[in-house]
């Protein structure tokens, strides 16, 4: 089966063929570092994670850059707010280190696996002036005073990325006060110096990079000119990425094969923003869910990564019940093959073991058939739900020991799947939905009856251990939360 992925440069699905066999390289725009990561954040992180892991999955070698700008208008702002009276460029670098250290810890928490490289942007100044002197020479870029832009008029296909064309971008552009442009759409390349900022000796004049041309220098430094997946938020598209093909191309070089972009995250159909009291950090959400991320993934996961996708605490205590479902049918399992968990007659419906076996066989094929179009991944995870669906007609229903080697390949194949999206699968919940303690419950009745005592204490101490308390009588035993 072929992978094929919707490349936003041509607007088509295409059959997925890197440059070197079973080799993928991929840059993916990271952080400007000058505040916490917020859960916006976290999905494009982790839509990116996941399309790693999938290829890697799938038998690729793949080489995984994400940048960081660690200089910016945004860190110098942040570093006078936080560090007044400091040294600027002193305060800019603690700034920097001090977010990118908060970041790092977020995406360990998010189990985010680490980038094969991560290139900061004030260790490539060299290179982004060699490669801003190149495009001069070219003729694709001017100096203007201590300044440097790119002409966008020798931009070939302009916009083809975003999919807009120059003379409508034209009506919106402006040239700023003290800029020297030739045309209002030129963007700076290098940026003269203000009075105590960041920055550095250059042909021109001291200063710093503009912000587009740092990701053209890293990515074909690392890569190489041309390499095979370029991603990033939605949001990016223009003028970042835009821009970046401008002049990587104006270098002579051919860029990025595949763009794949990340819909964007709103709450409660409203833009995320600290003005707005919407602003969920990713330690937010740590914090309520005892630092268990599977319900904001399950969430995720649950849209393609294309589509913007909106946040609400209510989807997300379906996702977490959803989630449920799952552990419980991993837990029982296992309580299954240690003996703990006794038969119960609730279903007549019975799949022999070899009819159980293929089932799991078909789904295991839908879920490859699913990521390799495009990284389906609501398809893709509808799997999990079925595998377990059919695994408790067995699990709850007229089960035998021949039963035994399905149930656990199921386990098996929930539990691989699960490492591609990253999923833990805590068996420790913030809170246990109903159903889950209904079943416990019906399964201390059944170990009372058959006098087993033992493993129906243990049910008991695991329910008050969660905050549930059971109430024997004579008739039946009922439950209660804590209060």
């Amino acid at each position: 089966m072929t992978i094929r992925i919707t490349n936003t440069l041509t607007r088509k699905k295409q059959d997925f063929t890197p440059l070197k066999k079973r080799r993928v390289g991929i840059y993916v725009c990271g952080p400007t570092v000058y505040d916490v990561p917020h859960i916006g954040h976290a999905r494009s992180a982790y839509v990116f994670d996941v399309i790693r892991r999938y290829l890697e999955y799938r038998g690729f070698k793949v080489n995984f850059v994400r940048n960081v700008t660690d200089v910016d208008d945004k860190i110098i702002d942040k570093a006078r707010q936080e560090t007044a009276g400091k040294d600027l460029n002193a305060a800019v670098k603690e700034i920097s280190a001090k977010y990118l250290g908060v970041y790092h810890d977020d995406m360990q928490a998010l189990g985010i696996k680490s980038p094969t490289k991560e290139p900061k942007a004030t260790r490539y100044i060299k290179k982004m002036q060699t490669f801003i002197k190149l495009l001069i020479n070219k003729g694709v870029a001017y100096a203007a005073g201590e300044d440097v832009y790119f002409d966008i008029r020798k931009a070939s296909g302009y916009g083809k990325l975003s999919n807009q064309s120059i003379d409508n971008m034209e009506a919106g552009a402006r040239v700023l006060a003290g800029e020297n442009k030739k045309d209002p759409l030129d963007f700076a390349l290098w940026k003269k110096a203000k009075e105590s900022e960041p920055s550095w000796p250059s042909p021109w004049g001291r200063g710093r990079p503009g912000w587009h041309i740092e990701c053209s220098v890293m990515s074909s430094d690392i890569l190489g000119p041309e390499f095979d997946i370029h991603g990033g938020g939605i949001d990016l598209v223009f003028p970042h990425h835009e821009n970046e093909i401008a002049q990587s191309e104006g270098a002579g070089n051919k860029f990025a094969r595949y763009w794949i972009h990340n819909g964007l995250l709103t709450i409660n159909n409203e833009k995320m923003a600290k003005s707005l009291g919407n602003f969920v950090t990713i330690k937010d959400f740590g914090k309520k869910y005892n630092n268990n991320y599977d319900a904001l993934k399950l969430f995720f996961l649950s849209a393609h990564y294309s589509q913007s996708i909106d946040f609400t605490w209510d989807i997300i205590k379906e996702k977490e019940e959803a989630l449920y479902g799952i552990i419980r049918f991993l837990k029982f399992t296992r309580q299954r093959e240690e003996g703990k968990l006794p038969a119960e007659y609730r279903n007549n419906k019975r799949f022999s073991p070899e009819e159980l076996r293929k089932r799991l066989e078909e789904y295991r094929e839908h879920f490859i058939k699913s990521m390799d179009d495009d990284f389906n991944t609501p398809q893709a995870i509808a799997v999990f739900f079925e595998i377990v669906r059919v695994g408790n007609t067995v699990l709850y229903g007229a089960y035998s020991k021949e039963y035994l080697p399905a149930l656990k390949y199921a386990s098996k194949t929930i539990r691989e799947f699960g490492d591609i999206f990253g999923l833990s699968f805590k068996e420790t919940p913030l809170s246990k939905p109903d159903e889950e303690i209904k079943l416990l419950v019906d399964a201390r009745e059944n170990f009372r009856k058959q006098k087993d005592f033992k493993n129906a204490d243990r049910i008991r101490r695991e329910l008050e251990e969660e905050g549930i308390i059971l109430e024997d009588t004579k008739e039946r035993t009922t439950w209660r939360r804590k209060v």
